[in-house]
């Protein structure tokens, strides 16, 4: 929103739907039977389509500006970075049958944070086009002798256990994005199809 992204006036990207909200809940109290301090916190939800695509736009220009490559001009380097950004955003498809994950209203965004609401280090920010943000990044290090590397991939695995036991499918290249009934879930779960298509949230819908 302080970019400017497009939601309109009632908009907001804290919305989800009930059945999905419910889920939600399910699994923060699973997270909590293991670490009773910690909670889920949500970065992100709903998503119009026209703010997907103001966000693939923003998250190409920026990452062309801070790799020195004009994405004003084609060229071999700006065509990776597209494609490099495609690997973490979605295409802002205005297909019916291939919605946009958040702008079903069943795609979250989400980390762990502390009682008070502090954030738990992940080890990479939410949204990264970098390798850090697939959620076995630090796979190979060892809880005993490897410090903080160690310590993000134990919380990025509490986070997934406790989403995947609520019914949520977790994005293959992002550790924070979970959904449950799009069609990342139908491919995931072996489903025939996706539950929900695009949402559009009324003030006391589901």
């Amino acid at each position: 929103m302080e970019l400017g992204a497009p939601y309109g006036a009632s908009g907001s990207p804290f919305q989800l739907r009930r059945a999905v909200v419910e889920r939600l809940l399910i699994a923060e109290a699973e997270l909590q039977r293991h670490e009773p301090t910690w909670r889920l916190a949500i970065f992100d939800a709903w998503r119009p389509v026209a703010v997907q695509a103001f966000m693939v736009e923003h998250a190409l220009l920026s990452t062309c500006a801070a790799r020195g490559v004009d994405a004003a001009v084609a060229s071999p380097e700006r065509e990776a970075i597209r494609l490099e950004v495609g690997r973490f955003w979605a295409p802002p498809s205005q297909d019916p049958s291939m919605p946009p994950p958040h702008s079903t209203g069943a795609a979250v965004d989400l980390t762990l944070a502390e009682a008070s609401g502090e954030p738990l280090a992940m080890g990479g920010e939410i949204d990264a086009i970098d390798p850090v943000s697939e959620p076995d990044h630090y796979a190979d290090f060892d809880l005993e002798s490897d410090g903080h590397p160690a310590r993000w991939h134990h919380r990025r695995l509490r986070l997934r256990a406790a989403m995947t036991a609520a019914g949520f499918c977790q994005h293959p290249n992002e550790w924070w994005h979970f959904s449950h009934g799009d069609q990342l879930w139908a491919w995931q779960s072996a489903q025939a199809s996706a539950v929900y298509g695009r949402w559009l949230p009324v003030p006391g819908g589901a």
